[in-house]
């Protein structure tokens, strides 16, 4: 269904507090995969009930501006177990521009059922089954992590699973290193999760550094090591680091090139009945080539220049 839809991307999933009117006006100028305005954790809970009817406003104002440039709306509400979730819900669920809710502190498949239902009900004039409201769950604890299967189980409206380290590090008293090996069981038992419920998204932790040489050096190893855990998404905290974000968890363009040229020459071989052949010395067969083709489809997707590098490399032979 459209939740599952393989065309989502969430290489960046950008937080703005929803208490900050400059920032709601300011995120109207970025580039993002993902917007996810937040009424949880940057709220204070003085501030809930004003950022609730400020972002009421922010989203109905889209409905004639929406930016091109931000692939989906979201809105982080608070925590289910709290009796703020629900306003939350009442207060965004009818928004004409609301593409998905990020629940947070997920304790089992109850709170998406939960969220997915309240949905549904407050706001009756959307289609839900044709154009349903996203539903990623952040994956904040040892229970959470248990239960991954039951969670992503729990309704065909979930559309990802994010990673959250710091409440993570807080539920099993960790102490978070820059190395991040202390959470390597759970990053790998939630992109694995992800994958094998065919969900979309699998969004790594949060870069806590972003000023600085230092910060930008700490977010692009964060990037190449969820990368390379099979993430294929990440969130930010801060505008500055989306750009490094996205562009390391889009294709190398070497990458691309090799892709194309691999889907070139598999089309030839296949043509003349060859299983598995060779490109620059090494054995291409269906799972490498699958490969190959996923690459292709991502790289259009982040906007690169498929349709040149097919031309380029159009007389490309198996070997």
């Amino acid at each position: 269904m459209a939740a599952r839809s393989s065309s989502i991307m969430r290489r960046a999933l950008l937080y703005v507090p929803s208490s900050s009117p400059r920032m709601l006006t300011k995120s109207l100028g970025l580039a993002s995969d993902n917007v996810t305005y937040d009424l949880e954790d940057s709220v204070t809970p003085a501030a809930k009930p004003d950022a609730r009817a400020a972002l009421r406003a922010h989203l109905d104002s889209l409905r004639e501006r929406r930016p091109p440039t931000i692939g989906e709306v979201a809105v982080r509400i608070n925590a289910v177990s709290t009796r703020d979730a629900l306003a939350d819900l009442t207060a965004v669920a009818s928004a004409a521009r609301l593409d998905a809710v990020v629940v947070p502190k997920v304790r089992g498949p109850g709170d998406l059922t939960y969220v997915a239902d309240a949905l549904r009900h407050l706001a009756p004039g959307r289609d839900h089954d044709r154009d349903p409201v996203r539903l990623l769950a952040l994956v904040e604890s040892a229970r959470a992590v248990v239960d991954l299967r039951e969670i992503c189980g729990a309704t065909p409206q979930l559309s990802g699973l994010i990673f959250a380290a710091e409440d993570f590090a807080l539920d099993l008293s960790l102490t978070r290193t820059p190395g991040l090996s202390e959470f390597l069981y759970a990053r790998s038992a939630v992109v694995t999760a992800a994958r094998a419920a065919g969900l979309p998204s699998a969004v790594d932790l949060v870069c806590t550094a972003f000023r600085g040489d230092e910060g930008l050096a700490r977010l692009g190893d964060e990037c190449r090591g969820g990368r390379g855990m099979g993430f294929n998404g990440k969130q930010c905290i801060h505008p500055s680091q989306v750009d490094t974000v996205q562009r390391l968890f889009a294709p190398s363009e070497e990458e691309v090139e090799w892709a194309v040229r691999c889907t070139v020459a598999d089309v030839k071989a296949a043509c003349a009945g060859r299983g598995a052949w060779t490109l620059d010395g090494a054995m291409i067969d269906a799972p490498v080539a699958g490969k190959a083709r996923a690459i292709v489809d991502k790289a259009r997707r982040c906007g690169m220049d498929v349709d040149g590098l097919l031309e380029k490399w159009k007389d490309q032979e198996p070997e």
